[in-house]
């Protein structure tokens, strides 16, 4: 069982919440500005297939990026659920 702090309160946990929904949005709108980018590089090397071996770097590496965003994502995501099952 968990000790309960006498300085912990309600509001520090919706504080906690306020913060991770605006966390949240930052990365999804990073993701969104990422795919912008991937698109733009392909579309100015003309290679889409990320399987080609011309496929350009930067589109590569831009996709990793956003591909671990996404999973940060999805785990800040069940993170904030049970949060506000708990509340």
């Amino acid at each position: 069982m968990q000790p309960i702090s006498r300085f912990e309160t309600r509001s520090d946990d919706l504080r906690a919440t306020i913060k991770l929904r605006a966390l949240l949005s930052d990365l999804q709108l990073r993701v969104q500005i990422m795919d912008t980018d991937i698109h733009d590089e392909e579309q100015r090397t003309g290679v889409v297939d990320a399987a080609n071996v011309a496929y350009p770097t930067l589109a590569r590496n831009l996709r990793t990026r956003r591909d671990n965003l996404v999973a940060t994502i999805k785990v800040l995501e069940s993170h904030l659920a049970e949060t506000e099952m708990a509340a």
